[in-house]
């Protein structure tokens, strides 16, 4: 037998660290719900000419599924799905006669990915999503509306505090124009990378300075990629972002309308999440289908660890030639946030096992009424198991301690006792009435707070 070794990229957990992924998963689900998101799940795969037409670097990452026993020649023409985004535009076009728009749908699914494996990178993970699409014209008040809910959402997660930084893609489309650059998407990816790389290969990079095996860029003079990064440079935690760009002195249509938009998802911010959404410039999202409100979400103390949530407005991303629908989006990435969350050690499961009760065993012919015992306390949804095997009682409490079982069931001469394991108190019980605290039927996620 070969031996048995992790695959990189492709993390799995171990119960403990489950239950906490699962809370996770059920906090962001029941908050969608809330807002109206109803949920939908989509295949994993998707013909390979539809995702590859998403970016420059979509063939790099993109999974192709062919048979172990298909013919050398026998080219493959579908790929594991990257995102949620393309198999939901899709969809959409799919069933577009059985949706009522403006159509809210959520989805939590695993998407595979070609990254290089790094913490918080995976190959494959799990995705929460968002969009709201509508029928030939989506109104700009969705733009607003979804940074807020994953505010919510976010709010009741054991988290570090967390900022949303949101653009909107007119502004630098239309202030690059101001400035007379044709070649707005190959800046606006260049842009998109200065927390990675830093001001000065930006600007190398903008002016085809640098390495000369590189690709030569868009060729911009060395003041004009200065006022893309002085555009870049700018944020607030309001509206006073619009007079910054003012002051820049460019002027074009384009710009005019970006940032009448960001400043009304900044005013509705501080009306319904003070302090959480940033205007920040320099956000661009890097992948083609984005024409609008872009968002990133980052984890305060945590920068260098990158964005946990993106998204934005797409407007031709769904066509069918001749209705066109748009939509907005913006998905969490489930997979990424917990990673970081576990490596840092600010979350861990309160237990390995959603057990609250260990039913003892005195010996094998007591089974029978030790299950009817655990049957009347899962009646009242409790959960329970009963001892895999009769023992002395000190070995079973160690079995219900390894696993975080906080209270053993006992049959004594006098009737049923529970015991709490970690207290050590001892108390009469009865199935059809008994119950423990509120707070131990299920397992919880723990912080270092709570623990110091």
């Amino acid at each position: 037998m070969s031996k048995v070794t992790p695959i990189s990229g492709f993390p799995e957990y171990l119960p403990s660290d489950r239950i906490v992924e699962q809370q996770f998963l059920d906090v962001i689900r029941e908050t969608f719900e809330l807002h109206g998101f109803a949920s939908i799940e989509t295949r994993a795969v998707e013909p390979i000419d539809r995702l590859s037409n998403q970016g420059e670097d979509a063939d790099k990452e993109i999974y192709a599924v062919r048979r172990l026993g298909a013919p050398v020649e026998e080219k493959s023409d579908l790929g594991l799905h990257f995102d949620l985004t393309v198999p939901f535009a899709r969809y959409v076009l799919e069933h577009a006669g059985k949706l009522a728009f403006p159509f809210r749908r959520y989805q939590i699914q695993k998407v595979w990915r070609g990254e290089r494996p790094q913490e918080g990178r995976y190959r494959e993970f799990t995705q929460a999503d968002i969009d709201i699409v509508g029928d030939g014209t989506l109104p700009f008040h969705y733009e607003v509306e979804l940074p807020l809910v994953i505010a919510d959402a976010f709010s009741k997660l054991p988290i570090p505090p967390f900022r949303i930084q949101v653009n909107n893609r007119q502004i630098p489309e239309g202030f690059y124009r101001g400035l007379g650059i044709e070649d707005v998407t190959s800046v606006l990816r260049i842009v998109d990378k200065l927390d990675k790389i830093g001001p000065d290969k930006v600007t190398q990079l903008l002016t085809g300075g640098g390495d000369t095996a590189a690709p030569a860029g868009p060729q911009l003079s060395a003041e004009t990629a200065k006022q893309v990064l002085r555009l870049a440079e700018i944020s607030s935690t309001d509206a006073s972002f619009v007079e910054q760009v003012r002051a820049l002195g460019v002027q074009h249509e384009i710009l005019d309308e970006g940032l009448e938009r960001l400043a009304a998802i900044m005013t509705a911010a501080n009306e319904h999440a003070p302090g959480l959404l940033v205007a920040d410039l320099k956000i661009a999202r890097g992948l083609d289908y984005y024409t609008g409100t872009v968002y990133e979400t980052q984890l305060i103390g945590h920068e260098s660890y990158g964005s946990i949530c993106s998204g934005g407005r797409y407007d031709s991303l769904a066509s069918d030639g001749k209705t066109t629908y748009p939509g907005v989006g913006i998905s969490i990435g489930v997979s990424r946030l917990i990673a970081r969350l576990f490596s840092q050690g600010l979350v861990k499961g309160s237990r390995s096992t959603p057990t609250a009760v260990l039913v003892a065993l005195n010996n094998e012919d007591e089974r029978a009424d030790a299950m009817r015992t655990a049957a009347a306390l899962r009646a009242r949804n409790i959960p329970v198991e009963v001892a895999p095997a009769a023992a002395k009682f000190g070995k079973q409490i160690k079995f219900a301690d390894r696993r975080g079982i906080p209270f053993v069931w006992f049959t004594t001469e006098n009737g049923a006792e529970v015991k709490d394991i970690r207290s050590g108190d001892q108390v009469p019980a009865d199935p059809a009435t008994w119950a423990p605290p509120a707070q131990d039927v299920r397992p919880s996620i723990e912080t270092p707070q709570e623990n110091s």
